[in-house]
C-alpha cells in the first residue's frame, strides 16, 4: 500500500537493537555500529512514513549515542520510557526508590565476582555475566533472582542471553509496541517486529495476536513466526527496503 507520496504505508516497523541490528557484545559499551546502518534505517524510514521505532531495553540516550547522528522514535528500558516525534516520556530514576535500593544491594552483592557488570539504567537494572567464571555467572544469576523476588509484584526479572534484568512489571516491549500504534504515523498499519532473544517474546506474542508479523533473529524457540539468521541479515533486508525492494515480510523463512 502506498501514499501519494510514494510511502510504502501499509507497515509500521518496529526493531529491537542488541542482537538484531548489531551484533551482542561481551560488554554493553562495545558494541559496533555498522556505518552503513544509520543511513539505511533513515531511508527506510522515510519510505515508510515515519513508521519506524527502536524497541530496547537500552535507555533512550544510549540508542542516540550509537545511531547519532540520527534520532529516532524509541521506546527504551522496555517501554519504561518512549520517545515519539521527539517528545520524550518516562523512565525518570527518582520514581522507583525500591529500586534505586536494589541496585545498591547487587552493587554490594556482586562485587566480589569478578567480570559481573551491573548495568544501571535508572529506571531498570540488568546484572551481565557473560565475562564471568562459571561458578561466578550462577552466583549473579542467583543474586538477581533473589533482589527481583524482594522487591515484589512492582517489578519483574527478565532473563536473556548471559543477563538479567529487572525492569517495572507494567513494562514490556509488547507494551511499547501498542502504544506506538495508537497513533500516527503508525496507527492503522500493520506491525513487523524483530527481535532475537527472550526478552522479546512478550513482544511477538502480542504482535502476533494484534495481527502483524513477528521475525526472530538467530536460533532457539519463539513464538515468531519468522527468523533471520544474525544481525547482518538484518541490516541487509533494511538495505534492501531502504533501497526499494518489496516490503514483504511474509516471504521471509518461517520460524
Amino acid at each position: 500500500m502506498s501514499d501519494a507520496a510514494g510511502h510504502q504505508s501499509g507497515y509500521a516497523l518496529f526493531l529491537d537493537f542488541d542482537g538484531t541490528l548489531v551484533e551482542i557484545a561481551p560488554r554493553p559499551d562495545a558494541v559496533q555500529v555498522d556505518p552503513t546502518l544509520v543511513p539505511a534505517l533513515e531511508r527506510l524510514r522515510d519510505r515508510l512514513g515515519g513508521a519506524l521505532a527502536i524497541v530496547t531495553g537500552r535507555p533512550v540516550t544510549v540508542i542516540d549515542a550509537f545511531l547519532k547522528p540520527a534520532r529516532f522514535d524509541v521506546a527504551g528500558l522496555h517501554g519504561v520510557e518512549r520517545r515519539v516525534d521527539g517528545n520524550l516520556t518516562g523512565g525518570r530514576a527518582e520514581d522507583h526508590p525500591d529500586l534505586r535500593a536494589g541496585v545498591e544491594r547487587l552493587h554490594a552483592e556482586t562485587a566480589r565476582y569478578e567480570a559481573v557488570l551491573i548495568e544501571d539504567k535508572g529506571a531498570s537494572v540488568a546484572v551481565h555475566w557473560r565475562l564471568a567464571a562459571p561458578g561466578d555467572a550462577q552466583a549473579a544469576e542467583a543474586i538477581v533472582k533473589a533482589v527481583a523476588h524482594d522487591l515484589g509484584s512492582a517489578y519483574r526479572l527478565q532473563l536473556g542471553k548471559a543477563v538479567g534484568e529487572i525492569v517495572p512489571a507494567s513494562a514490556t516491549k509488547g507494551h511499547a509496541i501498542r502504544a506506538f500504534s495508537e497513533a500516527a504515523p503508525y496507527a492503522g498499519r500493520r506491525a513487523i517486529f524483530l527481535g532475537d532473544d527472550r526478552t522479546d517474546e512478550i513482544a511477538f506474542a502480542s504482535v502476533n495476536e494484534d495481527g502483524g508479523i513477528s521475525v526472530r533473529v538467530g536460533e532457539g524457540e519463539t513464538v515468531a513466526r519468522r527468523r533471520l539468521a544474525s544481525p547482518a541479515e538484518v541490516r541487509a533486508l533494511i538495505a534492501a527496503w531502504a533501497e526499494g525492494a518489496p516490503i514483504d515480510p511474509e516471504t521471509l523463512p518461517p520460524a
